[in-house]
């Protein structure tokens, strides 16, 4: 498998107007994605919604993916759960799918300490041989993974080769992985890019933002590797109104729906509850703020 890098974006699931999913459009934004030539695809994270899903519909939306993909990005597949057997049975199943990698969530239902933390990690790492991504998001989970833990995990068990790091502060956090991890990890940034530039600068590798933001982040993503910082940082203040406004805690799912279909991406904006949908006050304000930017 070819290494994690660049602009990989979390695919938001795509449902009709009952909640159904909508494989239709779910092909369109896979396609639009590609098209616009992300370095990956990453699915059933929070912003795919992943926690609302059924296997089944997992199932049927990683097929689809992998039909489309067709071997030329790599495709990560999201499979936490609340329990070490559950981890590792959605691991090994994605991996049978055609998972390239697997992002991995500690479990946070009953907060683990980190020693629960890393034998959790060590039986995923030992049921499946495709790489994992640790994803660190105390934010979210409320488990604490220190800089220390991570390095310890990337050297110990095979198969942990990638941290998305969404704990804030995060570059630095970066700074102090990589120093203890000595070579044995690569680093991502989240949070939906709000520190990218920050991040690269420490030895980030790279990002997994929304769906609907790829085109900046690709442009900002070439201006950064090119040496044209002037550039990229021009790409991250046009884009910033937006990403701040997806930061929103349960809003960003729903704003970057109503991006995708004010664009003809997709069919429907529908998020699942619990996700928080945006009112009509919101639907107005991003808009503006998608008039104010070159969004494609």
């Amino acid at each position: 498998m070819q290494s994690l890098s660049g602009i990989i974006p979390i695919v938001v699931t795509t449902f009709l107007e009952d909640g159904s999913v909508d494989l239709g459009s779910q092909r369109r934004l896979i396609r639009h994605l590609l098209g616009q030539g992300v370095h990956g695809l990453a699915l059933f994270g929070n912003a795919s919604e992943g926690y609302a899903l059924t296997e089944k519909e997992r199932e049927k939306i990683l097929a689809l993916t992998i039909e489309e993909v067709h071997g030329n990005v790599p495709v990560i597949v999201s499979s936490g759960h609340n329990s070490t057997h559950g981890a590792v049975e959605l691991s090994r199943a994605a991996e049978k799918a055609g998972a390239d990698a697997l992002m991995i969530l500690p479990p946070f239902y009953i907060k683990p300490d980190a020693q629960e933390v890393y034998r959790y990690f060590a039986a995923i790492s030992n049921a499946v041989r495709i790489p994992i991504m640790v994803q660190d998001a105390p934010l979210m989970t409320q488990v604490s993974m220190p800089a220390g833990l991570l390095a310890r995990m990337s050297t110990e068990l095979e198969r942990v080769r990638y941290v998305k790091v969404e704990a804030p502060p995060t570059a630095p956090k970066i700074t102090d992985i990589l120093e203890q991890a000595k070579g044995c990890i690569t680093l991502l940034g989240g949070l939906n890019g709000n520190f990218l530039i920050e991040e690269l600068d420490r030895g980030s590798v790279g990002v997994m933002p929304g769906s609907d933001l790829c085109a900046p982040f690709l442009r900002l993503w070439t201006a950064y590797r090119a040496g044209d910082r002037a550039a990229a940082r021009n790409e991250f203040r046009e884009m910033l109104p937006l990403i701040r406004y997806e930061l929103q805690p349960g809003l960003g799912v729903s704003v970057m729906k109503h991006n995708l279909k004010a664009r003809g991406i997709i069919d429907c904006a529908v998020v699942r509850p619990p996700t928080k949908t945006v009112d009509p006050i919101g639907i107005r304000e991003i808009e503006e703020l998608r008039q104010e930017m070159s969004l494609t």
